[in-house]
């Protein structure tokens, strides 16, 4: 099997993490907030906006540290998914996989860049 080189891995990471910002912001303040008229559930972006520029700038540490704190997306997403009405479902169908691509990338950067 080939194996993906780190710079790859750091922009599959860096993507997944702009996307899932993107998608927050989208689906509490226009796609389908809790309110209408928008939501202060958006502040659920703000932990990922201060990941952001250690990602893009492929620093093993923040890699580390976003695989541990990707888990609170993963598990709205799944709570959200079972539980709300289908255009939110959708929704939170691509932030667990959103947040799982960014687990992925972000751990196997980190490995790469732990051995080099």
């Amino acid at each position: 099997m080939p194996r993906l080189s780190a710079a790859w891995l750091a922009g599959i990471a860096a993507a997944s993490l702009i996307t899932l910002i993107l998608l927050g912001l989208a689906w509490e303040l226009w796609l389908a907030p809790l309110r209408p008229g928008g939501s202060w559930l958006v502040l659920k972006v703000v932990p990922l906006l201060l990941l952001l520029f250690g990602i893009l700038h492929g620093r093993p540490r923040t890699h580390r540290i976003a695989t541990l704190l990707v888990w609170p997306y993963f598990a709205e997403g799944v709570m959200r998914a079972m539980t709300e009405p289908p255009p939110a479902a959708t929704l939170a169908a691509l932030e667990i996989f959103l947040a799982l691509l960014l687990f992925l990338a972000t751990a196997f950067y980190a490995r790469q860049a732990g051995r080099a």
